[in-house]
């Protein structure tokens, strides 16, 4: 027995595969058996593996710098470049950048930055957060009480409560329609809904609503026409600010440079990113906020001497640097643009397997995707084990997915060839077909 505690893993089932190796768009196991990696690690590895241009950044950066603090004023130049050119590319107005090591803690930061401005503009009690269902923003503990899922939440005790989260609906039409409620009526609903919400809590007390423009681990929910549009409006009539989480869709995944504008969702007043930002090549994150909400910051450290918030490793020097370099390679290579032409590849040949006897809704936008397994004859999904064995064909197959909910996801490197979706779709349909007779066999259906 290992003594590793492993994340996001049954410890009592353990390890049930072990990766020696990666090469583009496949990685290796111990007994050299080649996996397409069809969910680019954890949602990250866009530029692939054994990229020699960012092995190269990292190892410059280390005989020049190995590591340097920013506590006390202190700074470098891969910090200093990778913010400049960061904050050219996000729709955040004057934004101003944290530099974290994960998604977590980015949204952790954000919780605490809100709290920091509010109490400097004399609004304390503006504390509350609007956090919705089926949503995942992290996992440490504050960024765990922002995700919607029971399973991130059990036996944890949580601080939900005293963190002041309020719990909205998911803009998930697929499951969570009313019988003969079109997607507009389902829309107006959930919107009336978190207005009588808002309103209940009362807006002055409300700081942030938080949305992942098309979730993730929750099942890569992709918000009907028109909700953002209506969620935003409200937000503004009761001067709510915005917080987009793009730790996954952020830096092409969608087909466009954010998820935001993928969605039509405009200029966020906070934004998070990590993954894709150095396509997991080093641990780094951004917690991006307006440049105003930054201002009113200023004055209130100066008082204490010091704004009391960092990490050791924040803007660590290898991993600006590996952050700079990827984001230099998506410039020139046209990443997002390709991302977006593979993605509508992708998506039609899923949307070739509508008809199979247990697949559902088929969704995504870019090289971001899901699909549903579902009971064509109740209408129903089937019960989680399914997707988990579904999973587990795929593996056998030699291409690791993820089953989110009751659905399969598809975030593969952005780098990924059609030829290579061929191969990831073809070994789908095996493990399809290898599911539909589990259900079979186990009277499932």
């Amino acid at each position: 027995m290992s003594t590793i505690i492993y994340p996001i893993t049954n410890l009592k089932t353990g390890v049930t595969l072990t990766i020696t190796r990666g090469d583009g768009v496949y990685v290796y196991d111990d007994q050299g058996n080649r996996y397409l990696e069809g969910m680019a690690g954890l949602w990250c590895t866009a530029l692939g593996y054994n990229n020699g241009e960012l092995i190269e950044a990292a190892t410059k950066q280390m005989h020049e710098l190995s590591y340097a603090s920013m506590f006390f004023g202190k700074s470098h130049p891969a910090g200093q470049a990778l913010a400049e050119k960061l904050a050219s590319m996000v729709p955040v107005e004057n934004p101003h950048i944290f530099f974290g090591n994960s998604g977590s803690d980015a949204n952790d930061t954000q919780m605490k930055m809100l709290r920091y401005y509010f109490n400097a503009i004399g609004k304390p009690e503006k504390k509350k957060i609007i956090a919705r269902e089926s949503s995942y923003h992290g996992i440490t503990m504050g960024a765990a009480c922002l995700t919607g899922l029971e399973v991130n939440h059990t036996n944890f005790d949580l601080p939900i409560n005293e963190l002041g989260i309020i719990r909205t609906d998911a803009p998930y039409y697929y499951r969570n329609h009313l019988p003969g409620e079109s997607e507009a009526q389902f829309v107006e609903r959930i919107v009336n809904h978190l207005e009588e919400q808002i309103l209940a809590e009362g807006p002055e007390t409300i700081a942030a609503f938080i949305a992942e423009p098309i979730t993730g681990a929750s099942g890569v929910i992709v918000a009907p026409d028109g909700y953002y549009e209506k969620v935003r409006a409200l937000l503004k009539k009761y001067d709510i600010f915005f917080w987009a989480d793009e730790v996954i869709t952020g830096f092409g995944r969608t087909g466009n440079a954010f998820g935001c504008d993928t969605m039509n969702i405009g200029a966020p007043d906070l934004m998070s990113v990590a993954k894709q930002l150095s396509s997991a090549y080093q641990p780094i994150s951004a917690a991006i906020i307006r440049g105003d909400i930054y201002d009113a910051m200023v004055e209130p450290s100066n008082k204490i001497g010091v704004f009391g918030h960092g990490y050791t490793y924040s803007c660590h020097p290898v991993a600006a640097a590996v952050a700079l370099k990827t984001l230099e390679i998506y410039e020139r290579d046209n990443i997002f643009g390709q991302a977006a032409e593979r993605g509508a590849y992708l998506m039609e040949k899923l949307q070739g397997l509508s008809d199979h006897p247990i697949v559902g809704e088929i969704r995504g936008r870019g090289l971001m995707a899901a699909v549903e397994l579902q009971n064509k004859e109740t209408n129903q999904a089937y019960p989680m084990d399914v997707s988990d064995f579904m999973r587990r064909a795929c593996q056998q197959e030699g291409l690791i997915l993820r089953d989110v909910g009751t659905a399969i996801a598809f975030c593969p490197p952005l780098i990924i060839t059609e030829a290579q979706i061929d191969e990831m779709v073809d070994m789908f349909v095996k493990a399809l077909n290898a599911t539909q007779a589990y259900i079979a066999q186990n009277r499932l259906a």
